[in-house]
């Protein structure tokens, strides 16, 4: 099969020719019958997978039996996590129907992706899928909880309406960006065009359901990941410190927000990203964005893990009588 028909996918639709027939070089096709295993849960990262047919369920081992972290279909990747971030595997890949894969080995590609063009377009296709896995889990926290799946409103945080101008010194912004070792490119455009924010104590920046216009670093304090679960009320998702970037998935699929986003109890100060600015600088036709996108790309699968891990403990907690 020609590797230009790769480009079928939504995932790789991005690639031009060249980085198709790059990567056609580089990849392989499996099929599994239905129950088959496909990848073990503590297995050492290896490859990534594209589904072409069929569908893979994605399990964990509890003391209750196995819990469905997710259902894919063709046209979705899975084994994305380990591929980033070189951990070992946290679940199974067990193949629901007949299915055939196209597999990116991470040890062959590692030359192929000397190609700054090709590492680029491979990154942005990871980060897609990252952040679209991220926010299936955040609504799964919801499902977990409600027989709805519906969430309730949250009570209204106060909103710090003191007005007045503040500002974050560049050399600060600037020493932000150098600590994640991006390119010079990176901190310029980021360090002179983010606008800074700062937060009270417990204020919210962004409430689940509205519209998202920025990705946000945290520069000072901590900021909180949060949904409001009914019959829960209130339940932290992640706790975000200096670094930390967060906000990106509304800018990557268009739809509202997924969770809320506040500052904890001492505050804290946050670097506004807007999107026209995100989208220079990501543009994949002018190859300037590649230490950021590995960067996004290793944070968004931490956090997936993390979220994994929680409702994992919340189904062992609730003795195995969660949804799953």
């Amino acid at each position: 099969m020609s590797p230009l028909l790769l480009r079928r996918w939504d995932l790789l639709a991005h690639f031009s020719d060249r980085e198709l027939e790059l990567l056609g070089g580089c990849v392989d096709r499996k099929r599994f019958a239905a129950g088959e295993a496909i990848l073990q849960e503590g297995d050492p990262p290896s490859d990534a997978f594209l589904i072409e047919s069929g569908e893979v369920r994605i399990e964990r081992g509890t003391p209750y039996g196995h819990f469905t972290l997710a259902n894919l279909s063709a046209g979705e990747l899975f084994g994305e996590t380990s591929f980033i971030d070189g951990h070992a595997r946290s679940g199974s890949a067990v193949a629901a129907t007949a299915v055939e894969l196209v597999t990116f080995p991470r040890e062959s590609l590692s030359s192929a992706l000397e190609d700054t063009r090709l590492n680029l377009s491979l990154h942005w296709a990871l980060w897609k899928s990252l952040s679209k896995k991220l926010r299936q889990t955040n609504d799964k926290l919801t499902q977990f909880f409600s027989e709805t799946g519906k969430l309730s409103s949250a009570p209204a945080e106060a909103q710090d309406d003191s007005g007045g101008e503040f500002r974050v010194d560049l050399a600060a912004k600037r020493k932000l960006f150098l600590e994640q070792k991006l390119s010079s490119l990176e901190i310029n455009f980021l360090s002179t065009l983010s606008k800074e924010r700062k937060l009270a104590p417990n204020q919210l920046l962004f409430r689940e359901g509205e519209i998202g216009d920025s990705l946000y670093v945290v520069l000072e304090g901590r900021v909180m990941i949060s949904k409001y679960i009914p019959g829960a009320g209130e339940e932290a998702l992640a706790f975000l410190e200096r670094g930390d970037y967060f906000g990106e998935m509304a800018l990557i699929d268009n739809l509202p927000r997924s969770a809320d986003a506040k500052a904890d109890a001492q505050g804290a100060v946050v670097l506004a990203i807007p999107r026209n600015v995100l989208e220079g600088i990501l543009d994949i036709h002018k190859i300037s964005s590649i230490n950021l996108l590995r960067l996004l790309c290793t944070l968004v699968a931490a956090r997936l893990r993390e979220l994994d891990d929680k409702i994992i403990g919340w189904f062992i907690l609730a003795g195995g009588s969660g949804r799953s």
